[in-house]
């Protein structure tokens, strides 16, 4: 591409759920144009065994100058904004292609850990001064949320220009919370307060949005 864009990836759904907001904004902004860049939004797969390639190819592909990966955080109230990627994979429940990890490094000679390259303190701020709650998070976990965010910091430390990255995670949409509560009322339980936090698609949709805007803004 002639002109580098920003690139925004989101999981598609896994766990068995039938939706995942993370898939559904990279979607809803795909083909946009954010401060005078367009915006190129990609589903990412949940396989440990594919994820790599992925992003590869797309780093490759697109060549973007701002990278905003987004994923799903069961429970979560606010828009989190991750700190730190981790060199580890470690997981009990299994991914969409079955595989499971247990103290397994993402890549076997790298660094124990790489931050974000994204001007996370300046995102949370506009975040929080367009009414929209957000937070730093210093641990995106150890599942595919982190292995995405190391994968794409790795490989951009070896890109040719410099790209700025990080990852976003969202809550539940409300009609996921919905939908899971009217499961639980049929089995006759009921849900604890964590598990039902939630937020507008239209609101973490923006919110990815804003966090694209000011990482473009800042890497002028």
């Amino acid at each position: 591409m002639n002109v580098h864009p920003a690139l925004v990836t989101g999981f598609v759904p896994y766990g068995g759920r039938r939706s995942n907001p993370a898939a559904e904004i990279a979607a809803a902004l795909d083909g946009t144009t954010i401060a005078g860049v367009p915006v190129v939004g990609r589903p990412l797969p949940v396989s440990l065994a594919e994820i790599g390639d992925r992003i590869a190819g797309l780093l490759e592909d697109l060549q973007p100058r701002v990278v905003v990966s987004v994923g799903l955080s069961p429970g979560e109230a606010v828009i989190r904004i991750e700190r730190v990627g981790l060199n580890l994979a470690d997981f009990g429940t299994a991914d969409n292609a079955g595989q499971v990890a247990l103290d397994e490094p993402l890549l076997g000679n790298g660094a124990a850990a790489r931050w974000a390259t994204l001007p996370i303190r300046k995102i949370e701020t506009a975040l929080l001064e367009a009414g929209i709650p957000a937070r730093i998070s210093n641990s995106a976990g150890t599942f595919l949320c982190n292995a995405c965010l190391y994968t794409f910091l790795s490989l951009a430390d070896e890109a040719r220009e410099p790209i700025a990255c990080g990852f976003i995670h969202v809550p539940y949409m409300p009609e996921q919370v919905a939908e899971m509560l009217g499961v639980v009322k049929r089995h006759g339980r009921q849900a604890s307060g964590s598990d039902v936090a939630s937020m507008a698609l239209a609101t973490s949709t923006q919110a990815v949005a804003i966090a694209v805007e000011t990482a473009l803004r800042e890497t002028r």
